[in-house]
């Protein structure tokens, strides 16, 4: 799918502030909210340990993720393919976008007869425009916590955001509320 310059910054306007309905949960030390994130999103690097087990097998392990960050979402996190179990992987045909990174590929979970659909992404060729370092997902892919057995990061188990679209990981240390329940859709 591809946008004019016009037409990504007309989806990208219609982000706006927080809604004044919208109070976020106290931060204690070590803990982020999610209302400090920016729009558009920022990314850095995760150094945690992040597993993902699906099946009964492991498919990820890495310690060099890149987190994303956008305001009112759970972090997103981004594992680099040399890190992923690839044969367990298989494209499922699927594609959406993301008026901030462009074009995702969808692929499937396959382990023995046990199958995910949908359960991870990736942005082949991400767009950075607006030089905010999208570029970097490139060899990247993310999980859908909820669409495997587990997802850790720095040995805690990571819950979905809610709502079944967004592949935000939800920990002790992430405050909200987070986007994803119904009444939500215009944070």
């Amino acid at each position: 799918m591809e946008l004019s310059r016009a037409q990504l910054n007309q989806i990208r306007s219609k982000w706006g502030p927080r809604p004044s309905d919208v109070v976020p949960e106290p931060v204690g030390d070590g803990e982020e909210s999610v209302w400090d994130y920016p729009r558009p999103p920022a990314v850095r690097r995760e150094d945690r340990e992040i597993c993902i087990r699906f099946a009964g097998v492991e498919i990820a392990r890495t310690t060099a993720a890149l987190k994303v960050m956008e305001t009112a979402g759970a972090p997103v996190y981004y594992l680099p393919t040399q890190d992923v179990q690839m044969q367990y992987l298989h494209p499922s045909g699927r594609s959406s976008f993301c008026e901030w990174k462009g074009e995702a590929q969808y692929y499937d979970l396959n382990a023995g007869a046990t199958v995910s659909r949908h359960a991870v992404f990736a942005y082949p060729h991400p767009l950075d425009d607006l030089g905010m370092g999208y570029s970097q997902f490139a060899g990247h892919m993310s999980f859908y916590a909820d669409r495997v057995e587990e997802a850790i990061i720095g040995g805690e188990r990571a819950r979905p955001q809610p709502g079944g679209l967004y592949s935000g990981w939800i920990t002790s240390w992430i405050k909200g509320p987070v986007k994803g329940v119904p009444g939500t859709g215009h944070w």
